[in-house]
């Protein structure tokens, strides 16, 4: 067997000759090999002896200890591996991946979109509509009619008072009631989402949830009037008359007063605001943006700069709970007791 022992160095391996003659020695050229990381071997010819036909090979064996391993076979190149650093950490969370998922789990928690069959135009007519009745009714028509019945309302007892803004509501909420009606009429049937009320559903939470949130409106509503302080003025400040009611402690003024912030707005203004308009607007925007939108809308309605602040929060506890039940009773019941909440501060 033959052996060809390999060093560091190129080793030249001598094949023994096949004559019986002595062979002449041959002096081998030193090659530069190029290193590389597998082992190579080189397989050259010698020259043939001057009297022998005999070829002889050399064998040139050398290893580059230093990058090449022992099994060739397993090695990869070192241009192929990648750094450690490049490998990303698997327990390290990616913050933006966990934030998008907690926004989608919010907005899937306050509901999905609407089905609005009309475009913008029937939504700005029937708010116009609405805005302009509210104005005539209030400022015109029953005044007038107040008028032509012979009496005024500066000139009516405490009772007269109340009733005359109980009647004003009223009106004021079925004219509105009315104008939706006529405006969507070409539209029916609606989806079964629309104005809808019913006691069904898990909404009984998020009302109580929402009356804990009244002693923050109240602190909006104090910092609203230290952002925009009332204007002064050298007469003295005249108490409304449910105010001047409340002060004379009239038993029935102060009912037929309570069914007017309790019952008649709540209802009339969640129609209109939660029941029409905020579902309205997500044809053209998200629901969040429609309760802040509708919030905003409702807020200004109320004509009164000083209870800005607290009217947006407000409206945006109500299109919440609204857009999450999908139910016009539970935006109701919170506003009417909301309502209630301020009156009974105005009694103390």
């Amino acid at each position: 067997m033959l052996t060809s022992p390999c060093s560091s160095s190129s080793l030249l391996c001598h094949r023994p000759s096949l004559s019986n003659s002595r062979s002449s020695k041959f002096r081998v050229p030193f090659r530069r090999t190029v290193f590389s990381p597998a082992l190579k071997t080189q397989i050259s010819p010698i020259s043939a002896s001057p009297s022998k036909s005999v070829k002889k090979w050399k064998i040139l064996c050398f290893r580059n200890e230093d990058s090449a391993p022992e099994n060739s076979e397993n090695f990869v190149p070192e241009e192929l591996v990648k750094p450690d650093q490049d490998i990303p950490c698997t327990d390290k969370k990616d913050w933006k991946t966990t934030l998008q998922k907690a926004a989608d789990a919010v907005l899937k928690a306050i509901g999905t979109r609407w089905k609005v069959p009309w475009t913008a135009e029937t939504i700005v007519q029937v708010m116009l509509l609405w805005v302009a009745a509210f104005w005539f009714i209030g400022s015109w028509m029953i005044p007038f009619m107040a008028h032509i019945s012979g009496f005024h309302k500066e000139s009516l007892t405490f009772r007269g008072q109340a009733l005359f803004s109980l009647i004003t509501d009223v009106t004021e909420g079925l004219a509105g009631i009315a104008i939706l009606h006529r405006c969507l009429s070409m539209f029916r049937p609606l989806a079964s989402d629309w104005f809808r009320f019913t006691l069904k559903g898990n909404w009984q939470l998020d009302v109580i949830i929402g009356c804990f949130m009244f002693p923050f409106v109240n602190r909006l509503s104090q910092l609203n009037l230290n952002l925009l302080p009332l204007p002064p003025t050298s007469s003295p400040v005249s108490l409304s008359s449910v105010e001047q009611s409340i002060m004379a402690r009239d038993p029935v003024a102060m009912a037929l007063y309570a069914i007017v912030v309790s019952v008649c707005a709540p209802v009339w203004e969640e129609i209109v605001f939660r029941g029409f308009l905020l579902p309205s607007l997500t044809k053209y925007m998200p629901v969040w943006c429609a309760i802040l939108v509708s919030a905003v809308a409702f807020a200004l309605a109320h004509f009164n700069v000083q209870r800005m602040l607290p009217l947006v929060f407000l409206g945006v506890v109500l299109g919440l709970i609204f857009a999450r039940s999908r139910n016009l009773l539970p935006s109701m019941l919170l506003h009417s007791l909301w309502n209630g909440f301020v009156f009974m501060e105005l009694m103390r």
